[in-house]
């Protein structure tokens, strides 16, 4: 019996759901309550940022997990983690349709839209070595070679395995970036559009990121900024989520994962120490 807890192995569907039921039906509730509220749009200075139903179903799951209201337990806490990837197959099937569809876009596309998934590379060199210097081990590499959407879960899922380190790091970053990530975008775009140095159709092309309600956030920002220039924002915006999605696989599958991996084989045994020591002196 122990066993089948751990390994999460039922001998029908019925025992599944007899097993997991709470966490379908909190799924399900916890949808309509954010459905419901809807987005929340916040105006910062000349911009604004937005909160997005994503946002108030992972609070809503915080607050009913085992270290707060303890609505559900630890069982169920493993049990969901697993059912991240079943949730997010749709999606990558989605993506898959998005990319056959505009095979004609990426085909006539220029320059700075074909390259634009390459500029999420850089954010490895800075992100890793702070990992490492926090204490993470093997899971900064999930966490750190991309922001951590769907998609980019299912790679290092099937790369690594699901119950992998690298994993749990992915899903960590999934999770944070549902809760901030688009607090953070919104008032990102707003703060670099008030420096006057790029074009409002340059950072509508670099909102498209490979995560919707972050392109929404930081566009709809850059659009109250620039009413003039919305509706190119969007649109960029647009290709450039798209460009992102289609091409960020293979550069994230080729490029990213094996260069966040060798990277963190080279950094980890220089900066580990001060993560061993910074938690050695918190015990």
């Amino acid at each position: 019996m122990k066993k089948q807890k751990e390994n999460f192995a039922y001998e029908s569907l019925g025992q599944r759901i007899r097993t997991e039921w709470k966490i379908y039906l909190l799924a399900f509730l916890f949808v309509l309550i954010a459905d419901n509220i809807g987005q929340i749009k916040i105006p910062v200075g000349t911009g604004m940022f937005i909160l997005f139903p994503i946002f108030y179903a992972i609070i809503l799951g915080v607050v009913s997990g085992p270290q707060v209201l303890k609505i559900v337990e630890n069982k169920h806490v493993k049990a969901a983690s697993k059912l991240v990837v079943v949730g997010i197959a749709p999606f990558n099937v989605k993506l898959g349709i998005t990319a056959g569809a505009n095979i004609e876009t990426i085909l006539s596309a220029g320059p700075a839209v074909l390259l634009h998934g390459f500029g999420n590379l850089f954010g490895i060199f800075l992100a890793l070595p702070v990992a490492i210097l926090l204490g993470m081990k093997r899971e900064a590499v999930g966490a750190c070679f991309s922001i951590n959407r769907e998609y980019h879960m299912a790679l290092i899922n099937n790369i690594y395995g699901a119950d992998s380190a690298e994993a749990r790091g992915s899903l960590s970053i999934y999770i944070v970036g549902g809760m901030v990530g688009t607090i953070y975008f919104g008032i990102l775009a707003s703060a670099v559009a008030m420096t006057g140095l790029f074009h409002p159709e340059a950072m509508g092309l670099a909102s498209g990121v490979g995560a919707g309600i972050m392109m929404a956030s930081s566009s709809a920002s850059l659009c109250a900024m620039y009413p003039d220039f919305a509706e190119s924002i969007k649109t960029l915006a647009s290709v450039g989520e798209t460009m992102a999605g289609i091409t960020g696989i293979y550069i994230n599958m080729f490029i990213a994962i094996p260069l966040c991996d060798k990277l963190y084989q080279i950094l980890e045994p220089k900066l580990g120490h001060f993560g061993r020591k910074k938690k050695a002196g918190k015990e």
